[in-house]
């Protein structure tokens, strides 16, 4: 190598390692990208039917994630909110509260949810408490919420960008193709990634559908007093909560159960516990259990074992923390692909009879 090539070649191996500490630094967002990406490039694809650009199909793409994501977040939250106040003045527990919480000494009752409920509290000094809460905690609550939404813009860009530029990335890479290993490998990682994340997708959709459909079936034939509160609200929540591994659907359907028990245990009706009984039996499984046998496997991608993807589930969120969710199945399907596809070639292994990956086709990332 001559001296030219040898400047080029550091000063790319430095801008690569540059970047990658740079990607480190957002590798949550990056990460959840791809997930996305995957998740969502079938049905970009699907989009050339109405023969709309590029460019208009990514947005519409993202609308159809965002839209709805933001709005029953935001409906959830507010009937949470509502609901938590109408519970903590009905049982009195602000006074309960205050005796063992510092900051809420001096609130009397929570203030009514409206613009001058909020403004007659705060005259009356009643938000003090909460004002004074939020003004010792403001750089916390400022660094954490800047950071979300950093991440989130990150994740939106990368995202739309992947969607729009696939095509691109492809080419790309394909300009270090070496006797055909790299485009058997893509081809390999690339419909596989798509299988197992697009599988994720669907699942949820399964599972809500049949979360709402359980919840409401219960209410039918469940006294007033117990029937589970905005069957529908839960249902599509249940199914957002599929994505988690091991916890998974408990982390709605418990709470849920509780909230349900907890009026009836109070108002000293225990009889009607037996129904609450009912609907956890239900939940568990109609709504966990038979999906989780039978969907599962169906949607799990094409060649990557499912023990080892439920345990990719289970380990990455403990070992790297939340986006461990999204990168650990990642890494497994890059990691087993290769071990499938390049690395026999590589090492000089037999194809099988009949394969040759002259005949293989790198599909359209785009």
């Amino acid at each position: 190598m001559d001296e030219k090539r040898f400047v080029v070649a550091l000063f790319g191996l430095a801008v690569a390692v540059v970047v990658s500490v740079l990607a480190y630094q957002f590798i949550a967002a990056l990460t959840v990208s791809v997930f996305l990406y995957y998740s969502t490039r079938r049905y970009y694809s699907s989009l050339r039917r109405l023969r709309l650009p590029a460019r208009v199909r990514a947005v519409v793409v993202m609308a159809s994630l965002a839209i709805p994501l933001l709005l029953l977040v935001s409906y959830a939250a507010v009937l949470l909110i509502v609901e938590a106040r109408q519970f903590v003045t009905q049982y009195a527990l602000v006074d309960v509260a205050a005796t063992h919480i510092s900051w809420l000494d001096g609130a009397e009752s929570v203030p009514d949810l409206t613009v001058e409920g909020l403004y007659s509290a705060y005259q009356s000094g009643q938000l003090t408490p909460f004002v004074d809460f939020l003004s010792e905690n403001a750089m916390v609550l400022t660094s954490v919420a800047s950071q979300f939404v950093l991440n989130l813009f990150i994740t939106t860009i990368v995202t739309y960008y992947l969607l729009v530029d696939g095509r691109r990335i492809r080419e790309w890479l394909l300009r270090f193709d070496d006797g055909a290993i790299i485009r058997e490998y893509l081809e390999a990682v690339d419909e596989e990634l798509e299988a197992v994340l697009f599988g994720n997708l669907l699942n949820v959709l399964a599972i809500s559908l049949i979360a709402i459909a359980a919840f409401t079936g219960y209410n039918v034939v469940a006294p007033a007093a117990v029937e589970v509160p905005y069957p529908t609200l839960a249902g599509a929540l249940t199914g957002i909560a599929s994505l988690i591994p091991v916890v998974g659907m408990k982390i709605i359907y418990l709470p849920l159960t509780g909230i349900t028990a907890l009026p009836v245990v109070l108002d000293g009706q225990s009889s009607l516990l037996v129904y609450v009984l009912g609907f956890l039996l239900v939940a568990v499984v109609v709504v966990d259990t038979i999906p989780d046998l039978l969907l599962r496997p169906l949607l799990s991608g094409e060649s990557t074992h499912v023990g080892l993807l439920m345990l990719a589930y289970t380990l990455g969120p403990v070992v790297l923390g939340f986006y461990g969710l999204f990168f650990a199945p990642i890494l497994l399907v890059v990691g087993m692909t290769f071990a499938n596809t390049a690395l026999p070639r590589l090492l000089g292994a037999s194809e099988p009879d009949g394969i040759h990956p002259d005949q293989l086709r790198l599909e359209d990332f785009s």
